[in-house]
């Protein structure tokens, strides 16, 4: 019965948490609702890119070695399958090269950087949406932070300079309420955007290393 009726507490003090937050959420004011659909767009981008990124990374580390073995015997179409088979961003830049085989040297160097340019601009979409959330929502917060304050004072005055904190408590959790919760979505959005742009920095030399390793297969001399 003791066990039974301690559980009863603990479910209510769970009931008295959980309406306390929703109660604290909405004592936040309207820029609360901004702030929690920035805060669900802050995940959705960044999961989905997450996901986006960590495929476009996953390559056979005998890619290439394979490449250097179809050019070498000119089976130049094989060679293009596997591209297109493996499809990552790395896959496709050299798939573009070797369609340009046969050209100017130049000309395929030039052909494998527009690829991929392409590939890092597909892979940075979203992230400069994420970098405005990380700046603007502690913004937003601060915003509410002032607005709370105007409204204390707006209350004060009308209530003849008295000093009641049941007249006060509505501006302060406008205040306070709307600052945390602009830190709150802003800070995540400000570490999943560095760690975003660091994962596709990495992509990017493992794209530059492949395209010098192609590079270095055409210019091998002809056995």
């Amino acid at each position: 019965m003791i066990h039974f009726l301690q559980a009863a507490e603990v479910v209510a003090t769970s009931e008295e948490t959980r309406m306390g937050l929703w109660e604290l959420f909405t004592k936040g004011g309207w820029l609360m609702w901004p702030l929690l659909i920035l805060g669900g767009v802050t995940i959705f981008i960044f999961v989905e890119r997450y996901m986006q990124i960590r495929k476009a990374s996953v390559l056979d580390i005998n890619f290439m070695n394979r490449i250097r073995d179809y050019i070498s015997e000119g089976k130049i179409g094989v060679a293009v399958n596997l591209c297109r088979k493996t499809d990552t961003p790395i896959a496709r830049m050299i798939e573009k090269g070797i369609e340009r085989i046969g050209r100017p040297m130049s000309d395929v160097q030039t052909a494998i950087e527009n690829v991929a340019n392409l590939e890092v601009s597909k892979l940075e979409s979203g992230l400069p949406f994420l970098a405005t959330i990380a700046g603007g929502a502690p913004m937003i917060g601060f915003l509410g932070t002032v607005l709370g304050m105007v409204q204390t004072f707006m209350d004060m005055s009308a209530a003849g300079g008295t000093v009641d904190l049941a007249l006060l408590s509505s501006g302060m959790y406008v205040a306070m309420v709307t600052t945390v919760m602009g830190l709150i979505v802003g800070i995540p959005a400000y570490f999943g955007y560095n760690y975003l742009v660091a994962r596709i920095e990495k992509l990017v030399f493992q794209m530059e290393a492949n395209s010098i390793a192609f590079m270095d297969i055409l210019n091998q001399p002809v056995k």
